[in-house]
């Protein structure tokens, strides 16, 4: 008899992602396979996300063709986990009677239970808020390469645009050592890479006992053998502190890059966001990674259109992109999500105005990239070879440390998982060519990047 089939389709950040991995993970270890067409699953899963409006109408676009397949089939299992599935919980069934199973990003770990109770002929609903237990299943994780680690659950801020808290609970954090073993386990498993992942990493630690921080995290995981890069993300400038920075620059495996969310210029924006920081507050923050890692490049978050935003307040985050110089910007305009503070405002900017502002935005990013990149053009870069180039099989992809993506030509397969120096030959806004340096012709050299004023 074939094995039962699955499909797991992620929306969302990275955090979802990794949840997708850890429950592919739980479903092999039941005895699934993963299905070539999504159409054709016996097992289909929604890992969903809202904090945009056009992400969960995606996923309700969905939802009505497996529906479509399940009405044929009842056999066929239909679930929603993630952020849509806590936000709407019992309302999903009413919406899509067809599913099986409704649960929250918290329950995760526990999807093997959850389908046991479907199996013995049970709608579940899944979103009372737990405490997460640590996870003891294998992730089936989509790279060979990179692996991302969870380190702390949920989130403990209050931004009145933001549906998190809502949707993933409150601060949860794993505990220092069983954060290591599984570094430990996919070391062990070949990664070259490991990414720590949390809604809000700067707040690592403070809900154990006895309290930590991020900074000790990174110092306690360095020395796992056979990890040659640690990434982190997403930061708060909130939190963001001059030790963990030092931290950074004072560990070698940790990577040049940060990705720390400003999400608006202006300081009033700010304000009525909630968000707990200033844009002069911000610049410090940039000035001093680049004292201590000049070589660091600088991602980041913003919105435009956000409730009340003047074109003059909207204008101050086009000069705070402009003077900070951002190497990769992720850019949205404003979606009202239900639930939060924002959502009812009665000042809401206009879809034309915001769909205006997010071009204007979205064409500096862009020039302020190109330029950035422009700098590395004839340096040699250390990239982490991931795999092929998902357009031509015949070039190599992989990433600087910097998080850059670059392509070059070489046989993708026997260089996985390399590290090699690779001549920047052509830049673009977000990736970059090159060569394989061959033995003799030169050494990786850092940018090198201007401190911003």
């Amino acid at each position: 008899m074939a094995a039962p089939t699955y499909s797991i389709i992620t929306f969302g950040c990275q955090m979802n992602r990794a949840d997708s991995e850890r429950m592919a993970g739980i479903l092999e270890s039941l005895g699934y396979v993963p299905a070539e067409d999504e159409l054709q699953a016996d097992l289909v899963l929604f890992n969903t996300c809202t904090i945009r409006n056009n992400a969960e109408q995606k996923v309700y676009s969905y939802l009505g063709i497996q529906a479509q397949r399940k009405r044929k089939n009842p056999a066929i299992k239909l679930i929603v986990a993630g952020c849509v599935a806590q936000q709407e919980g019992e309302r999903l069934l009413r919406r899509v009677p067809e599913l099986d199973l409704v649960m929250g990003p918290q329950y995760v770990n526990r999807l093997g239970d959850l389908l046991a109770q479907v199996e013995a002929g049970n709608q579940v609903v899944a979103t009372e808020p737990i405490e997460i237990p640590e996870d003891i299943t294998k992730p089936r994780r989509d790279s060979r390469v990179t692996a991302w680690i969870n380190v702390i659950y949920g989130c403990n801020e209050r931004c009145t645009y933001c549906i998190v808290p809502l949707v993933r609970g409150r601060e949860q954090s794993r505990q220092p050592q069983a954060i290591r073993a599984e570094i430990e386990e996919v070391a062990g498993a070949g990664y070259r890479e490991v990414t720590l992942l949390g809604q809000n990493i700067d707040a690592y630690g403070r809900d154990l006992d006895p309290k930590t921080n991020l900074a000790s995290l990174l110092r306690f995981v360095h020395s796992v053998e056979g990890i040659e890069r640690i990434r982190f993300a997403t930061s708060h400038p909130r939190y963001f502190t001059e030790e963990l920075i030092a931290t950074c620059a004072e560990l070698p495996k940790v990577c040049e890059h940060f990705h720390i969310p400003f999400q608006a210029g202006s300081d009033e924006v700010l304000k009525r966001m909630r968000r707990g920081y200033t844009q002069e507050r911000y610049r410090q923050l940039i000035q001093l990674i680049r004292q201590y890692m000049p070589e660091a490049t600088i991602s980041a978050d913003a919105i435009v259109g956000f409730p009340g935003e003047t074109e003059a307040q909207f204008q101050e985050t086009l000069q705070l992109v402009q003077d900070i110089g951002f190497d990769f910007l992720n850019t949205a305009a404003y979606s009202p999500r239900p639930g939060t503070p924002a959502a009812e405002w009665p000042d809401q900017v206009p879809e034309e105005e915001k769909s205006d502002r997010l071009q204007r935005l979205n064409r500096l990013v862009a020039e302020v990239a190109a330029d950035r990149s422009a700098r590395l053009l004839g340096q040699v870069q250390e990239v982490l070879v991931e795999g092929p180039n998902p357009k031509n099989p015949r070039q190599a992809m992989g990433r600087t440390r910097g998080n850059r993506i670059v392509f070059f030509d070489g046989d993708p397969e026997p260089l996985q998982g390399s590290l090699v120096p690779v001549r920047i030959t052509a830049t673009r806004a977000f990736s970059l060519s090159g060569e394989i340096v061959r033995a003799g012709e030169g050494k990786p050299q850092p940018a090198e990047l201007e401190v911003c004023a």
